[in-house]
């Protein structure tokens, strides 16, 4: 009565206290051993990330191939299976989405005689099969098939959901001939028996089910683990670097190596010498409840032995292993029985406890569950700033789903646990979210997670095979290419050609002896370029630039030709002026870049009305003869596509092909003059500029385009024109994306089913975040960031999909183009009658030059598609306006040769 009282009133024992604190004291840890720890393990844990480091590891890191939470869409039917403690679980959960995800579970539970658990893994995985049967018997459900969760509280090995690997036992189990065999395959065989089967088995520890409600589990009950999702950069021993998967750690192995033999006392030792796996899960063996109790008896025995405790006086009870459990250390613990609980024990075990030895029996319970707190919550500590530092962020909020019979039934545990994990951690916003049924209920939420994953993937795989192109399309490609381009060549079929070959009358390339001061116009955007281009000869040949960028006004833009011309003019004028040569008469090279037919004329340009049709020079002349201040030698009229092979063949005299792989897409090159029908004359070449855009707008590309491409091309400026660019350029690969991420979102496997108004804004999925997004640098979060900046609020899968998206319209794009390219350098073989073709293609655009992939792919395609062209890739430095410069140098070059 007076110890109860005493305690009623909060009056404390202090000489008992110092007493077990003194003979303990190695088992009291300070902060500075548990930041020391935490450190440890945050170490332990890259070691086992790392593919070189993993097999010394005591942080196994298993890698568990779930990558994905609920997301409230799942529904079904599933079997889940829960092996690992004292008890087996078998439940049918039933997943109905009514607005609102609800859960209904039926569920057994069945025993786990010693004789299964220590006899041969076929009896065990047989009883599993046994326990199955009999439930879906009771069940009335023998004869339908369910997707099957198996919760395996062990550690394993996985190369995918549906496998495991046993590891080792732990706990009480220890079944023959399983460990290093796959469980499933084991319990298939069981199954077949019974004459039963599952639609899909997958395997996964009980921390998993629990992280399929939660954000990131641990547990503290008969054993100790935690899991928590790494990002997939980070984990060398599976493929792939996108997105996150959940990582079963497997600490209960931590200190294996010895690492921990500083914290460990010596009834660490001894517990450890006297369990069936010594040497093994010696963290665990320090922390979990199936410990925990003993810890508390070997303590008691020796403290009577050295006659500190019930005078001296030993019972049989308290030398037998196994007589003090956890629970007893919970009800020991409790806050007003705690000391009557004690002394009840104490005398069950056949001791006559006196008041000062209940107080200081409960007083070891305290620091044996305390120490095991503090090393819970050091580990945990080092897990939440893996993740905070994963994440980038100053300050991580997070939340711990926590299941375990010591962290729920232990008066004390938890609250000791949150407040240890937060002093740790300052840095981290922690909510501790206690498990209901977590390893069951989550059992069928990880099978109903992993079925609308697989169901997804196959409706996004579908989508996205509408992309892939075989080799035996590509060749397709290139010989209907080939064809088109010989279409365009010919005077007959010229009119009906996709492909217009157009001529420019750019008899040859640069030879070095090009000299001079030129003028360049650089037209073809929103914007317009004058350029004063110094050329010098000889050995020491160069080319100097000087250069002022003038904006076309879009009233311009629309206007009349007239407008347009004077507005040019104007520009030149000012640039003159500005450089101090208005009274110069230069030779002036004019870049643009649309389609026009020479001796001269617009195909099409802007909107500028009065232009189709008309005369280029004729309209420059008439413009400048309007300003009457300035009179210029208008030598040649320039594509941006011709320009960029003139700048590479300055450097490189095996380049004859220019290739522009940008906002739009287009191919020049040198043909002999025999094969150009449409031009007079058959001695030597001539470039011809392809525009090639408009290859397929005679329907013989269709088997390749998909139902994203129509939509793109029926929302453009010119339906049914420019099939080929719509494929290839960027101005259209974001638009094509913008289209299937809507049809994903309609189909509810993106942004949660919700077309936000910014996605179904045209336009704003320009072609340079489809670069940014495939960078092989960028991780998730900045996939995220970027996706949020367009409005779209993603997820983690999200981000991934969207990524897959991009990368299957950009590989198309070049694979194409690639093609494409095969055609005009096989041509170039068969007209020199080669066996063997050397040849240089220069290259300008921003796709080809930003984008991470495109320009490996369509060297890659080239290559396969033209064994027998040996082709190098020059990026062109200012082809339009360098180019156009070289040009007029070579046209006046040729010019004084004729003359002279």
């Amino acid at each position: 009565r007076v110890y109860t009282a005493c305690l009623a009133h909060g009056f404390s024992f202090p000489k008992q206290r110092q007493l077990v604190d003194r003979y303990l004291y190695h088992m009291r840890l300070s902060d500075d051993v548990l930041l020391d720890l935490m450190a440890r393990f945050q170490a332990e844990m890259v070691k086992g990330l790392a593919r070189d480091t993993n097999p010394t590891a005591t942080l196994k890191m298993l890698p568990t191939f779930v990558r994905s939470i609920p997301d409230g869409t799942e529904k079904g039917e599933f079997l889940a299976l829960d092996l690992g403690g004292s008890r087996f679980r078998v439940l049918k959960v039933k997943v109905s989405e009514n607005g609102k995800q609800n859960v209904q579970m039926e569920s057994q539970i069945y025993p786990t005689p010693k004789e299964i658990i220590h006899g041969s893994g076929t009896d065990l995985f047989q009883y599993v099969a046994d326990c199955l049967a009999d439930f879906m018997e009771t069940k009335n459900i023998k004869h339908k098939k369910f997707p099957l969760g198996f919760t395996l509280s062990f550690p394993y090995i996985q190369r995918k959901l549906e496998e495991g690997i046993l590891i080792s036992w732990t706990k009480h189990f220890k079944a023959r001939g399983v460990q290093q065999t796959d469980v499933v395959k084991s319990l298939q065989k069981a199954l077949r028996k019974h004459q039963a089967s599952s639609e899909l088995i997958f395997v996964f520890n009980n921390l998993i089910a629990l992280k399929k409600k939660l954000t990131f589990p641990s547990s503290s009950g008969t054993g100790t683990n935690a899991c928590y999702m790494e990002e997939m950069s980070n984990i060398d021993l599976v493929e792939g670097d996108e997105g996150r998967m959940c990582i079963n750690t497997e600490w209960g192995a931590f200190g294996d190596d010895a690492s921990l033999d500083d914290i460990r006392t010596e009834f660490d030792k001894e517990i450890d010498l006297g369990s069936f796996n010594p040497g093994k899960q010696l963290f665990e063996k320090m922390i979990s409840g199936l410990y925990l109790g003993e810890l508390v008896r070997i303590i008691l025995l020796k403290m009577t032995r050295e006659g500190l405790l019930f005078n001296g006086k030993l019972s049989t009870a308290l030398c037998t292993k196994g007589k003090i459990e956890t629970k007893h250390i919970a009800a020991m613990e409790k806050y007003k029985e705690g000391l009557s609980n004690t002394k009840e024990i104490l005398m069950e075990l056949g001791l006559a406890p006196s008041e000062d030895d209940c107080i200081a029996v409960q007083h070891v319970c305290t620091v044996v569950s305390f120490r095991s707190a503090n090393l819970c919550a050091a580990a945990l500590a080092a897990i939440l700033t893996r993740l905070r530092e994963n994440k980038k962020v100053a300050r991580l909020r997070t939340t711990v789903g926590v299941d375990g019979t010591l962290y729920k039934i232990h008066p004390q545990y938890a609250k000791r646990l949150h407040k240890v994990v937060r002093r740790l951690v300052p840095n981290c916003d922690v909510r501790f979210l206690l498990s209901e049924s977590g390893s069951g209920k989550g059992a069928a939420m990880v099978t109903a997670v992993a079925c609308r994953l697989l169901s997804q993937r196959k409706q996004i795989n579908e989508v996205l095979s509408l992309f892939k192109i075989t080799k035996e399309n590509l060749i397709g490609v290139k010989n209907r290419m080939r064809a088109e381009l010989e279409y365009g060549l010919k005077k007959e079929t010229h009119p009906v050609a996709t492909v217009k070959m157009l001529p420019t009358f750019v008899y040859g390339t640069p030879d070095g002896t090009e000299n001079g001061k030129f003028l360049a116009l650089d037209l073809g955007g929103t914007n317009f370029r004058v350029l004063l281009v110094k050329i010098r000869s000889g050995r020491s040949k160069s080319v100097r630039m000087y250069n002022k960028i003038f904006a076309i006004p879009l009233e311009i833009m629309q206007g009349t030709g007239e407008e347009l011309f004077d507005h040019i003019v104007q520009c030149i004028a000012d640039f003159l002026e500005y450089m101090g040569i208005k009274g110069a008469r230069l030779p002036l090279g004019f870049t643009f870049s649309f389609p026009c037919r020479q001796h001269l004329s617009f195909i099409d340009w802007f909107k500028a009305t009065d232009c189709e049709g008309e005369d280029v020079v004729d309209m420059l002349r008439e413009a400048i003869k309007r300003r009457n201040e300035f009179d210029l030698d208008i030598v040649a009229v320039v594509n941006d596509t011709v320009g960029t092979m003139m700048t590479c063949g300055y450097e490189d005299s095996n380049c004859e092909i220019g290739l522009i792989a940008g906002t739009g897409s287009n191919v020049c090159y040198m043909e002999d003059m025999r094969n150009i029908e449409i031009v007079e004359g058959d001695e030597g070449k001539m470039c011809i500029n392809t525009e090639w855009g408009g290859f397929g707008d005679n329907g013989c590309i269709d088997n390749l385009r998909t139902k994203y491409d129509k939509e793109v091309d029926e929302g453009s400026l010119n339906p049914g024109e420019q099939r080929y660019e719509k494929m290839t350029s960027g101005m259209y690969l974001g638009e094509i994306v913008r289209q299937i991420l809507i049809d994903l979102t309609k189909q509810g496997l993106l942004f949660r089913g919700q077309i936000s108004e910014r996605l179904r804004t045209r336009g704003i999925f320009e072609t340079k975040f489809l670069s940014q997004i495939e960078s092989d640098r960028l991780v998730l979060l900045q996939v995220r960031r970027i996706l949020q900046q367009l409005g779209l609020d993603s997820t983690c899968d999200d981000s991934i999909i969207v990524k897959e998206v991009c990368g299957s319209v950009s590989k198309r794009a070049a694979q194409l183009c690639g093609a494409g390219l095969a055609a005009i350098v096989e041509k170039i073989r068969d007209n020199r009658k080669l066996e063997h073709l050397k040849t240089t293609v220069g290259v300008d655009g921003t796709l080809y030059k930003l984008h991470p992939h495109f320009s490996r792919i369509l060297q890659e395609t080239v290559k396969e598609l033209a064994p027998q062209c040996d082709v190098t890739f020059m990026l062109s430095e200012d082809g339009s306006g360098k180019g156009a410069a070289l040009i007029t140098a070579v046209a006046k070059r040729v010019h004084n040769v004729a003359e002279n």
